[in-house]
């Protein structure tokens, strides 16, 4: 059980679509070092695990964008929190639609 699920969409401003590519790349692999359940969309990255970590994995998202060598970087989050009874999992919204 998970307490927490994000999902993050990171826009680098950077020019061209190889470069935004290359940018959003490192921030997947960023967020896909931590060893959680990740779903990787067109659109956006679902994380989920324990809420300390994923707001980690939000903070580092920017600065990873950056290093990466954007000038600057728009964030967009969505956060589900459930401390008591803990949040959907990604598997039980999508399964469904993965058959």
């Amino acid at each position: 059980m998970f307490d927490t699920s994000v999902a993050i969409q990171v826009l680098p401003a950077v020019d061209g679509d190889e470069e935004i590519i290359r940018v959003v790349d490192e921030v997947i692999a960023y967020i896909k070092s931590f060893g959680l359940h990740t779903v990787v969309a067109p659109f956006e990255t679902t994380v989920e695990g324990d809420y300390d970590t994923l707001m980690e994995i939000v903070k580092g998202c920017q600065l990873i964008a950056v290093k990466a060598g954007a000038p600057g970087v728009s964030t967009y989050v969505k956060i589900s929190y459930r401390p008591e009874k803990g949040v959907m999992t990604i598997d039980q919204k999508i399964s469904k639609y993965q058959k």
